[in-house]
């Protein structure tokens, strides 16, 4: 049986991952900081270790370990860049120099698709689509970091994969799909460049199902990145029209002008920087460009060198959730 551990089991991703590899036959050690879901992890099957990365002994954490899945990340439009360097790029520096010193064969890295965020259209990204050399924000800074750390520690041995995936959906999403609905719920929709923009949404089995791949298909993929989608972009006017009719909300299409709202969200990130507390601003740089430009993934390399083929309808399984958790 092969041994894995995975860091941010408690998170939305960390769940499904965990469900996932027992599914597959692995025995998982699941670590994370939310002891609320500790009980959904150990009905899973899975050894639960609940603890904060940056105060654990990872070579400990690693001990008896195939392979590590590195889920755990401070996930974020905003925040302290220094906050952001010792979470995402410092832990995942010394647990990858954990994972070799306990004898792991293979460490997953759950890497973001922010890398690419800019302002302008990109449709149909490829593993080869270089990511923006002036990141929007720190998460996207500190994520492409640590996915080069990653990737450079791959060989013979100790193969390393990452995996990118987009937009994800699932039941305990606490970033994408909340914020989209809090937007319906108050039944006013900007539009941004007349509503062209597309999203790729990727529903979180899917995900799971593509990390797992990454393992089995280590010795092929070793030293790669892959992106991962659920392959049916959609426009997100038409997705945030979509939820409105579930939720039975009539919307009021408001056209905004990109112009002025890329001065507004340059003048909010820079008061709320130095405003006492660094409150989150309304409208980053990061996130108007996610809202305003498309972003969707070519998937060919990830069908032929993991064999993925999304299974879910991402978009139906937003439509599926909004009910509850608007309520």
């Amino acid at each position: 049986m092969r041994r894995a551990l995975v860091t941010g089991a408690t998170g939305g991703l960390g769940l499904a991952l965990t469900e996932a590899l027992i599914a597959a036959g692995y025995a998982v050690r699941a670590t994370g900081r939310s002891a609320a879901v500790v009980q959904r992890l150990e009905k899973m099957g899975a050894d639960v270790v609940l603890c904060d990365l940056l105060q654990a002994d990872l070579t400990r954490l690693c001990d008896g370990v195939d392979v590590v899945f590195h889920a755990a990340a401070l996930s974020s439009p905003w925040g302290a860049e220094a906050v952001f360097q010792r979470i995402n790029v410092d832990v995942t520096e010394v647990l990858l120099a954990a994972a070799q010193a306990a004898g792991c064969d293979a460490f997953v890295f759950v890497s973001s698709p922010s890398i690419y965020a800019d302002f302008k259209d990109q449709e149909g990204l490829t593993e080869d689509s270089l990511p923006n050399p002036r990141p929007l924000n720190a998460y996207a800074r500190t994520k492409l970091a640590a996915e080069q750390q990653v990737l450079a520690a791959d060989r013979p041995g100790f193969r390393t994969v990452s995996i990118r995936p987009r937009a994800l959906i699932g039941p305990d999403d606490a970033v994408l799909l909340p914020r989209i609905l809090e937007m319906v719920r108050r039944g006013r929709l900007p539009v941004l460049r007349g509503g062209v923009a597309r999203i790729d949404l990727t529903d979180v089995r899917d995900a799971a199902a593509a990390l797992v791949l990454a393992d089995q298909h280590r010795e092929t993929v070793g030293g790669r990145a892959i992106n991962i989608s659920g392959g049916q972009p959609i426009r997100i006017l038409e997705l945030a029209e979509l939820l409105c009719a579930v939720l039975q909300v009539k919307p009021r299409l408001i056209p905004v002008p990109m112009a002025p709202m890329r001065v507004l969200a340059s003048m909010s990130e820079t008061v709320c920087g130095v405003w006492p507390g660094r409150p989150e601003p309304k409208i980053t740089p990061y996130t108007l460009a996610t809202l305003a430009y498309s972003q969707t993934f070519d998937l060919s390399h990830a069908r032929t060198v993991l064999g993925y083929a999304p299974a879910h309808d991402a978009v139906a399984s937003a439509l599926e959730l909004a009910p509850r958790m608007a309520a």
